[in-house]
This record gives structure tokens, sequence and C-alpha cells, in this order.
């Protein structure tokens, strides 16, 4: 086995820069370990039948690595290719799970997936690919797809109509989506702040559903224009602090306040629009876990 020399020891060349595919089946634990072996094999075929679909076979014949998670899988591309992962590939996989999801016998679970994109230098080996692909952009690719931001946004969309919940790290947005190379607009994602509770993770990231649905088509209330308090209504600490112009999170119409930290969404394409308190979302109809 050869060892590599411990870091910042030697000079040595940068692996070359991957795509990164990955994707997690949602409610996986839940289901009785009778089916695990049966969701675990179903995953990969559905996804390769989407790679075929969207016109992107060779990646998957001829990956760069490849690992299964039990619930799920992580697959190297060549970085000319994550345009095409970005559109049409999450699109066809939405399609593709939704036909499947839809002859699933009553009672029988079905597969709604994560899926998480990065790019970044990674040892690869074509020949082995089960053996290839380990390092930290294929960690942040897994943390990515584990964070919260990604998990409420599946959560909260009706599961029989959204199938594919993603979410890109900045780097392959930047360089696939604000520079043009797939047929998605940037206001087709929703800028957010990733992070995994109980993990040192945090990194701007951009979610992207092929097919909203549920909370994720609400629209937020418009802030109240301010208003003249009457005397009689301020407290003895003095008058309210000015609007500050964004929308209230007191529990007008049903909201609840957030008891911890916020998450904010920072910008959206109006296919969702509330916001990510403490890892619940915040709907007309209350709080989703």
């Amino acid at each position: 086995m050869v060892v590599s020399p411990p870091p910042f020891t030697v000079t040595r060349e940068l692996p070359p820069y991957t795509g990164i595919l990955a994707v997690d089946a949602k409610g996986f634990t839940a289901e009785p370990g009778g089916t695990h072996q049966d969701i675990n094999q179903l995953i990969p075929q559905l996804v390769r039948q989407a790679f075929e679909a969207a016109a992107i076979g060779e990646a998957w014949q001829n990956p760069l690595f490849y690992g299964d998670s039990g619930d799920g899988l992580a697959i190297g591309v060549p970085t000319r290719l994550l345009p095409a992962l970005v559109h049409p590939f999450l699109t066809v996989l939405q399609h593709v799970l939704a036909e499947h999801n839809a002859g699933v016998p009553r009672g029988q679970p079905v597969i709604r997936l994560r899926a998480s994109l990065h790019v970044g230098p990674l040892p690869v080996d074509p020949d082995r690919p089960e053996r290839a692909g380990n390092g930290t952009a294929r960690n942040e690719t897994h943390r990515l797809l584990d964070s919260d931001a990604v998990r409420i946004m599946l959560d909260s969309a009706q599961p029989t109509i959204t199938h594919v919940a993603a979410i890109l790290s900045d780097r392959v947005f930047t360089d696939v989506v604000r520079a043009g190379y797939t047929s998605r607009h940037p206001d087709h994602f929703i800028e957010v702040a990733a992070a995994v509770p109980g993990k040192s993770f945090s990194q701007q990231a951009w979610l992207y559903v092929p097919e909203p649905s549920g909370s994720l088509l609400a629209v937020p209330r418009f802030a109240p224009q301010p208003t003249t308090a009457e005397p009689a209504a301020e407290s003895a600490a003095g008058p309210a602090a000015p609007d500050s112009g964004r929308t209230p999170t007191g529990n007008a119409g049903g909201r609840q306040p957030a008891q911890t930290g916020e998450l904010r969404i920072r910008s959206n394409s109006g296919q969702a629009a509330n916001q990510v308190n403490g890892g619940m979302w915040q709907s007309r109809g209350g709080r989703h876990g």
C-alpha cells in the first residue's frame, strides 16, 4: 500500500478538479429494515436511468470515482459535464422518480432524493472507481447533502409532486450557473447558508427544486406600512423601534416566532419564499419538521 507523505512536508501535484454528485434518500432509516436492501439497489438504477435520459450515460458507465452510502451514492464526473448535471439531469431525475413512485403499490416506500453538486480536487481512478475520490471536496459534498436547508426544502414540499431537492455549492453555482453554462437562470436558485447541526460546517450554497410544490410556492406576506401608534399603545420603555422593513416574525396569521437562531434565505426566484428558522420551515400552516 502506497502511503502519502504527511501534509506540509513535501510539494506534490494537485489532483484533477472533479465534478461530484451525491444523492441521499429521504426517510431511509424510518423504513422497515427488510426494505433497506431493496431501496439500496433501486437508487442506483433510478439515478442511472436519469443519467442516460439526460444524455450523460458515459459518466455513469465510466465514473471517475463511485461510492455507495447505503441510502444513496456519490459519483465523480468530468467537470465539463457539470452543466448537464445541473440541467437537464436534476429535472430528468425528478421525472424518473415521479414515474417510479406513481407505480409503487400502496404502503410500499417511495423514493424521494436530496442531491448535492460540488467540484474540487480529488484523486480519481477510472479503473478502480470504488477506491478513489476521497478528499475534502467529497466530504463537503456530503455535508451539503446533510444540511438543514435542503432537508427542510424537501420536507416542506408536497410528497406526491416534489421528488427531488438539490443543493449546489457556491463554486458550482458561480462557475456553471452564473457563468451561463447551463440553461437554468440564476433566479431559479435560492441562496442559503448551509449548515449541519453538530458539525463544524457552514458554507454559502444554492437550493434548486425542479418541481416545487406545497409550502415552496407560498408567497411571503409583505411587511405592513408603518402606522402612527396610539399614545396608549406605547410601553413604558418608550415608542417602538422604527420599522426595519423585514417581514414580521410574530404570530399573526398563525406563524410562530422562531425560538432559535435563524437561517434566512437571502434571495429566491419565487419558487420558495418563506424563511428557515432554527431548522424549522415557517409556513402559513405552521411548522413542518
